[in-house]
């Protein structure tokens, strides 16, 4: 399980929402690049990047910071937002995106994501927010009647290679990650699975470890990180992607 810190994008900078609402934003860097910089510095080895705009407006909001990102970085990164046509999952592929997370799409348009998980693979990944074990979409201003394991194992069959999951309760809040419905998520299907929201502690980390689940993939980290409530090497350790010292 690796360690991905998050770097969200709103109006050029690097921000954190509460639960997704965009009234409750915090600013944390005016310079996302230099931020991401500052992960892959601290040893992170995969970077996770979100244009909120994007996921709000429908359409990418950041390519070109995205593909500066990408450029400045030699550890690889995935985007998720606003990704809502093949030309656009194309063009931030192009530029340098080593995934692109599609969310909204996965649930609106299956033969569209098919079609593209037959073309690249394992760079389509599927993100699944959900609240109250219902689907989220589009930027989490709408809840579907959809259950969270379902899309999951629609999109499993499918042959998507990793769903990043989500408790949108959780995210942003600082009160620790909903280790249960991971479990149940990873349960639910055969592919890999990203933890996400919530995950604020190193015993958040050392939770999700102890499931010892060989398809937990990886956890993304924000707020926590960004007001110093943990560190990366702390994370690091907790995970078991780095020795304790």
């Amino acid at each position: 399980m690796i360690i991905i810190p998050a770097i969200d994008l709103k109006g050029g900078r690097c921000v954190r929402l509460q639960q997704g609402r965009a009234d409750a934003e915090t600013v944390y860097a005016e310079d996302p690049v230099a931020m991401a910089r500052q992960w892959e510095a601290a040893g992170a080895t995969y970077l996770h990047l979100v244009d909120l705009d994007g996921a709000f407006e429908g359409r990418p909001m950041h390519a070109d910071v995205v593909a500066a990102i990408a450029q400045a970085l030699a550890i690889p990164v995935e985007l998720g937002g606003g990704l809502r046509s093949d030309a656009d999952v194309r063009c931030m592929l192009a530029a340098g995106v080593d995934r692109v997370i599609l969310g909204t799409r996965a649930l609106a348009e299956p033969e569209a994501l098919q079609a593209l998980v037959n073309e690249f693979g394992r760079r389509i990944v599927v993100g699944i927010d959900a609240r109250e074990g219902f689907v989220q979409v589009k930027g989490w201003v709408e809840t579907s009647s959809v259950r969270a394991a379902e899309l999951a194992q629609r999109v499993d069959a499918m042959g998507v290679d990793t769903i990043i999951y989500t408790d949108t309760a959780t995210d942003g809040m600082m009160g620790g990650h909903n280790v249960a419905a991971t479990r149940a998520m990873l349960d639910a299907v055969t592919c890999d699975v990203v933890a996400s929201g919530g995950i604020s502690a190193v015993s958040d980390v050392e939770a999700l470890r102890a499931l010892n689940h060989p398809r937990l993939s990886g956890a993304i980290v924000g707020k926590a990180l960004y007001d110093g409530a943990v560190t990366m090497e702390q994370l690091l350790v907790a995970s078991g992607e780095r020795g304790a010292v």
